[in-house]
């Protein structure tokens, strides 16, 4: 069951759902509205190792905007920093935004009971595209859970993503052991 816009609210007032800043006119119908922060990231190899800590980029993206090109994927982040403490939040990306050629995420849509903090976006563009820092980019839709939560992520001995930031995170993949 997805989450109405009242049931956001109430959530939010309860502390279950926590968004830094919250924006009264951000909320829709169903889903919270997120923007484009100021930071994106670029990988510096072109070709990246699974097994290995792949070095990023910061780009700061300046006032006139930032041109994203084809065949390159950039690692933003939300300006909103988020907390779940009893739903289970999926990332979307708006309908504008796609229609201007532009995934916000690769694979990494859904997040987890107990995430705490920015959203880093996995960014990719068929066309030439100029972003700006505060554009509406996403939505976060919010969908109960059935059943106790066990497995809090933040809790979790093998969470990768808990250090609260405002800029976007590489890819911890060579943490795992495989």
């Amino acid at each position: 069951m997805i989450l109405s816009d009242q049931r956001i609210l109430e959530e939010i007032e309860s502390g279950a759902i926590v968004i830094e800043p919250f924006r009264r006119a951000c909320l829709g119908s169903n889903s919270y509205d997120v923007h484009l922060g100021r930071y994106l990231a670029v990988y510096v190899a072109r070709e990246l190792d699974a097994r290995k800590h792949n070095a990023i980029e910061e780009v700061l993206i300046p006032p006139e905007g930032f041109v994203l090109q084809p065949n390159t994927l950039y690692l933003g982040v939300t300006e909103e920093y988020t907390e779940t403490h009893a739903h289970v939040p999926f990332l979307e990306g708006k309908s504008s935004v796609g229609r201007l050629g532009i995934d916000i995420h690769a694979t990494a849509g859904k997040g987890d009971v107990g995430f705490c903090n920015t959203w880093t976006l996995e960014i990719s563009c068929v066309q030439p595209v100029r972003v700006y820092a505060g554009m509406p980019v996403g939505q976060l839709i919010y969908f109960a859970v059935e059943g106790q939560v066990e497995n809090i992520y933040r809790y979790k001995n093998n969470a990768k993503y808990t250090d609260r930031t405002i800029k976007p995170v590489e890819s911890m993949m060579w943490k795992n052991a495989f």
